[in-house]
């Protein structure tokens, strides 16, 4: 990825440690970010996201003035810029929500400054090529799955004409399948396309992010229709009776 690309990226770190804040300024821009913003509290972290339009947050779950998850529900009303989570707690279950109230990345305390700016370079890197894949087509297409909408022009979903709330991860996971209708999809490939790593068998980061879909776009998550699970192969979106 040329470094240009990086100098003009934009990164909020949320998190009120100040000598952490400063250090992963500090850190961010010896790995070539120049654009850099700082918020101590939760509220503040919000207006900011507002007003300058970070390509990617990071956010610390224990803030003085509202937890990091309420931060990122909050964020998710207005924006789809991917979100990292930073974290003391190594518990599953804040993981998994975590990630299933819309974050797309956590990681845990203490943790390697170069972790975390391969993890952002990953995020931005995912986010730059569906730029420019959707950039290089002469038309944006949309696609009608059942009763569900997929307009990649406006990056929008509809349910039955009502406009869905989606994710960032979740909307670029429905768009991949999108793409390869009625074709099983490996955990592997899922990963590698929607993550930008290798998978190293996490199954919970796919099925939280698949379970979360389904609960938005299937009548009957419980029995999906359109996202089926293909044991022992991976998933597939399928038209209706397909």
């Amino acid at each position: 990825m040329d470094s240009k690309y990086y100098n003009e990226c934009k990164i909020l770190i949320i998190d009120d440690e100040r000598d952490l804040l400063n250090l992963l300024e500090t850190f961010f821009k010896k790995e070539g970010f120049i654009n850099i913003f700082k918020a101590d509290q939760g509220k503040k972290g919000v207006e900011i996201c507002k007003n300058e339009n970070p390509d990617i947050v990071i956010l610390d779950v224990m803030l003085p003035d509202m937890d990091g998850f309420e931060v990122c529900r909050r964020l998710r009303e207005f924006t789809y810029v991917p979100i990292l989570f930073l974290s003391a707690k190594e518990e599953e279950v804040d993981k998994i929500l975590g990630l299933g109230i819309g974050g797309d990345d956590y990681i845990t305390k203490p943790f390697s400054l170069k972790e975390v700016a391969f993890r952002i370079k990953a995020q931005l890197r995912r986010m730059h090529y569906i730029e420019n894949d959707a950039k290089s087509n002469e038309k944006l297409k949309k696609y009608q799955i059942g009763n569900i909408l997929i307009d990649e022009e406006k990056s929008e979903v509809q349910k039955n004409g009502v406009s869905i709330d989606l994710t960032a991860k979740e909307y670029q996971l429905l768009l991949l399948f999108a793409k390869n209708l009625n074709r099983i999809m490996s955990k592997t490939g899922i990963y590698e396309s929607i993550w930008g790593e290798d998978y190293l068998g996490d199954d919970n980061t796919i099925m939280v992010h698949i379970r979360h879909l389904r609960e938005k776009l299937e009548d009957d998550p419980g029995n999906p229709k359109y996202l089926i699970t293909v044991k022992g192969l991976g998933y597939k979106l399928v038209t209706k009776g397909a």
